[in-house]
């Protein structure tokens, strides 16, 4: 396996700064580490990227997740593992990673469920997880970047 070229946010000097910026900014909205990890991983099994599969599994594990409920990310309607709260944002996390998949991408039902256990704040920074999550997975996938080979 090769990638088809170097990941263009380390091609362009600012890049790749500015973007590790916004996900540095996730980290103090207030949403458990732990959530962002499973909304990073959700978002990337969704898009296929398995550069950030790889790293989100890695990263989730340094930050306390424990390898059930990685098992089970993929499946989360039906597996007892995870909370209310990671629920809304794994609903949340598919819904805008998913836009063209529906009419109304976000509803307000999942819009609610979420803005019942988060603050302007928290989904703020869920926001902005999946947003950049996203970023990552389309410039990863685009290049085929490999996965075990990332150096950010």
């Amino acid at each position: 396996m090769k990638a088809r070229m170097q990941n263009p946010a380390q091609v362009l000097p600012d890049a790749m700064p500015a973007i590790l910026n916004v996900l540095k900014a996730t980290s103090k909205g207030g949403v458990p580490q732990q959530t962002l990890e499973l909304v990073h991983l959700r978002a990337s099994q969704i898009n296929g990227c398995s550069v950030c599969v790889d790293s989100g599994i890695r990263s989730a594990r340094k930050a306390g997740e424990s390898d059930e409920r990685l098992f089970a990310v993929a499946a989360w309607r039906e597996t007892p593992y995870f909370t209310d709260a990671e629920r809304a944002a794994l609903a949340l996390t598919e819904a805008a990673t998913r836009l063209a998949d529906r009419p109304d991408p976000v509803s307000d039902e999942i819009w609610d469920a979420a803005a019942d256990h988060f603050d302007e704040t928290q989904l703020a920074a869920i926001i902005l997880m999946i947003g950049v999550t996203n970023l990552f997975n389309r410039l990863n996938a685009t290049t085929r970047q490999i996965a075990g080979g990332v150096s950010w």
